[in-house]
């Protein structure tokens, strides 16, 4: 059971990991970068990018909450345990599990549908006079834009590091659990071992029924 258990929070956590991994394209372009390389085609990229995740199916919502849902519910499940195993590296993963969700729900998500839900696509504009050949022009980065979608890209950061602590610390009760089977399993007696003490026990009960 422990097993299951454990395979659907690293499971449920990869997946989620995933989604996070996918923003990438987007948080590339101002995260880590100084303000004179934030240019507006690359702002305009990064929230084209969360505009569209705001429009997004409601199914794939619906999914996504599913899973997290399920991830947590399970941590939960596997601390009321109450082993000091699944109290150590199951609260600690519960810990991380439920900053990410927190983060996402009281930071990612408002920002999202607060500042990109509305915003037109496509952001690029083409000049009337201008001949075919030319590329389109893009227009100014709105400032009051500019530090919302920063914020978004260092969010996501934040939950990918909480999520992948999830995995190491799974992973460490994995170890753990197999350390103990691998001890356990050195201490017991060999066949061998226990063939001998049952033959020197023989005698012993002999000696008792002659006397």
């Amino acid at each position: 059971m422990a097993g299951l258990r454990m395979s659907i929070v690293v499971s449920a956590t990869s997946f989620l990991l995933g989604l996070l991994f996918t923003h990438w394209i987007a948080d590339s372009l101002t995260l880590w970068k100084s303000p004179s390389t934030n240019s507006d085609p690359r702002l305009w990229i990064a929230a084209t990018y969360y505009s569209i995740l705001t429009r997004m199916p409601p199914m794939l919502a619906y999914i996504y909450v599913a899973v997290a849902v399920l991830g947590g519910l399970t941590l939960l499940w596997s601390l009321g345990d109450g082993r000091a195993g699944n109290l150590m590296f199951d609260g600690g993963s519960l810990l991380l599990y439920s900053s990410a969700v927190a983060m996402y729900l009281y930071s990612v998500l408002p920002n999202l549908f607060e500042n990109f839900s509305a915003l037109p696509l496509p952001f690029v504009r083409a000049e009337p006079t201008a001949p075919p050949s030319t590329s389109p022009s893009v227009p100014p980065f709105p400032t009051t834009l500019r530090t919302p979608t920063l914020e978004l890209a260092s969010s996501h950061l934040v939950c990918s590091v909480a999520l992948t602590g999830v995995l190491l610390l799974q992973a460490g009760r994995w170890w753990a659990e197999q350390k103990d089977v691998d001890d356990d399993e050195e201490e017991a007696p060999s066949p061998d071992e226990k063939a001998v003490v049952k033959d020197e026990k023989e005698p012993v009960k002999e000696k008792k029924k002659a006397s």
